[in-house]
């Protein structure tokens, strides 16, 4: 007798979970039936496509802007507050690429000089030795070229910063894709399963 009872409760639960389920499905019916009926209502309507075009050139043309002024093809993209972060790079590199090159012929001329037995360079008397000019040539010439490098690298970042925004700016995020968490009661041990769903309409 007291089995039969804990066999009925028990496919009393089942029962009750079905039904629980089946009223969650038929939920999702009519409210999909109702969007179903809320789009059939609109149907002789002018329906506007909102999706942005694509312009599958649009990056190359911002590389291109930059490549041929810097800082152009960030204006292109619309990312102003880039703009002085360009030039500021840049102008870093170019300033301290004339300064060092400055040093690095004043020091070089004065050598000549001295070399040429004259006297009366604007080092006399501050580098006595020779080789003391040579290591300052040699050290101003590195910072030169190093200088020259970075503002080169400013550069070409300037060009990849602009595609790459660009192509950002085509990376569109749709709603019919869509990642869920999911939990699932296990039927046989009835263990929650957790997990992730990916739902993708078209």
């Amino acid at each position: 007798m007291g089995n039969r009872i804990i066999l009925a409760l028990c496919f009393l639960c089942f029962a009750c979970q079905l039904s629980w389920s089946q009223d969650d499905t038929e939920k999702k019916d009519t409210e999909e039936t109702t969007k179903e009926e809320s789009v059939l209502k609109v149907e002789n309507a002018t329906v506007v496509d909102e999706k942005k075009v694509i312009d599958p050139l649009s990056p190359s043309k911002a590389a291109f802007y930059s490549a041929i002024l810097p800082g152009l093809g960030q204006a292109y993209n619309k990312k102003y507050w880039k703009i002085p972060i360009v030039y500021a790079a840049l102008g870093t590199g170019i300033y301290f690429y004339i300064d060092n090159n400055k040093k690095y012929n004043q020091y070089r001329s004065a050598y000549k000089r001295r070399l040429a037995g004259f006297t009366d360079d604007e080092f006399q008397g501050i580098v006595a030795d020779n080789d003391a000019l040579i290591d300052a040539q040699e050290f101003y010439q590195k910072n030169r070229d190093l200088s020259l490098l970075l503002t080169v690298v400013a550069y070409v970042l300037n060009i990849v910063d602009a595609n790459v925004d660009a192509h950002l700016l085509q990376f569109n995020v749709s709603d019919d894709l869509s990642v869920h968490p999911y939990l699932d009661q296990n039927e046989i041990d009835f263990n929650r399963n957790l997990g992730v769903t990916l739902n993708f309409k078209f």
